[in-house]
């Protein structure tokens, strides 16, 4: 108890000393020891290091995860050390919900059997999106994660331990000063009003006193400044380490490109083969043939002189008109075509049924 109570103590001193400290040098009556500049600007650079790591895991996990409950749900599960359970993703659900309604408008009609080839693609691209989230957070969240949380802790911990220290450290400096001015002043200006041999004992003992004083308070001085110059070369060491650190975050990046990359590949192809799919079927709509929406093509469609010199092509790839003087195109139909003069050699007029426009030669293989 009686330790307990001393080291209480002990502490409380302590801080009176440094706050005292603190207070003067904001107020401009005391001296403040600078570090140097190097030191100054490594302290900067772990500041922006943590920043900005901060604001791009955050929004990073607004990317892969962009429901705040669920972020907020997987955060707790983390803290306490639990697994999260398996969660379905938006694709996943389109993709059942689609499934269920063909169900109901029969598996056996146009419309239920497309639902029915939509949502397994919907499924499997769900299932695509979860990989990429769990090699996202491996490759790429984890990491970041590990700086703020290990890294940066240690740093801000030896940081404020050298702070402390230096605030001891001014501290002894400013006792040292104090002492030196006094013992200077009682060596300068004895207390002598009469010349009695007392007078002559109590100057020269309270000289002794001051000069034990500039002693002790030197020797402290000496103390503080080996402790400080030690945690400034740990906290040197520690901040010179965000080299390796942006090293490290390189890599992680360059992982997460390759995995982003991978994961908007596989979506693609997944899309082409549910294209080919729906093509082969005779599933796959046709922006020529829809009548749904009613363009300004359809109110004042577009002259062209009268074909002459006319051939047949067949179309290699699939295009989409880009305006209403164009014609929109399926891979495999055959139509005619023709030029016109003043038009551009890589542009045809295409003719289908009562649909006629400007087609690209690109897209096309000319029948003899």
């Amino acid at each position: 108890m009686d330790f307990n109570v001393k080291r209480l103590a002990t502490e409380a001193g302590l801080f009176l000393t440094r706050a005292v400290q603190f207070t003067e040098e904001k107020l401009w009556q005391s001296e403040k020891t600078n570090l140097d500049q190097d030191f100054e600007n490594l302290t900067v650079r772990a500041d922006c290091t943590k920043h900005w790591t901060e604001k791009i895991l955050r929004q990073t996990e607004i990317l892969l995860q962009p429901n705040p409950s669920a972020r907020i749900e997987e955060f707790l599960y983390e803290k306490l050390d639990m697994k999260a359970p398996s969660r379905i993703t938006n694709s996943e659900l389109l993709g059942q919900h689609m499934e269920d309604a063909a169900k109901e408008f029969g598996l056996e009609s146009p419309y239920g059997s497309t639902l029915v080839k939509v949502g397994e693609c919907e499924r499997r691209l769900g299932a695509v999106e979860k990989d990429f989230i769990q090699t996202a957070d491996i490759s790429f969240l984890s990491p970041l994660r590990n700086f703020l949380e290990g890294d940066c802790r240690i740093i801000s911990k030896e940081r404020r331990l050298l702070e402390n220290l230096r605030l001891d450290l001014d501290a002894c400096k400013t006792r040292v000063k104090k002492a030196k001015a006094a013992e200077a002043k009682v060596a300068v200006v004895p207390d002598f009003q009469e010349t009695r041999p007392r007078n002559y004992v109590l100057s020269a003992s309270a000289s002794a006193l001051w000069t034990e004083e500039v002693e002790k308070a030197e020797q402290e001085l000496k103390t503080a400044q080996k402790e400080f110059d030690r945690q400034a070369e740990v906290t040197r060491l520690l901040l010179e380490g965000i080299s390796c650190t942006h090293v490290n975050h390189l890599r992680c990046l360059h992982e997460f490109v390759e995995a982003q990359a991978a994961y908007y590949r596989q979506c693609h192809l997944h899309m082409q083969d549910l294209q080919e799919e729906l093509r082969r079927c005779g599933s796959a709509w046709n922006p020529a043939k829809s009548s749904v929406s009613v363009s300004p093509c359809s109110i004042h469609p577009p002259q062209f002189a009268p074909a002459s010199g006319t051939r047949k092509a067949k179309v290699l790839y699939d295009y989409d008109a880009a305006d209403c003087s164009e014609l929109s195109l399926l891979a495999d139909e055959i139509i005619t075509v023709y030029t016109m003069p003043g038009m551009e050699s890589d542009w045809l007029v295409g003719e289908r049924g009562n649909q006629r426009g400007r087609v690209p030669v690109t897209y096309l293989e000319l029948l003899s």
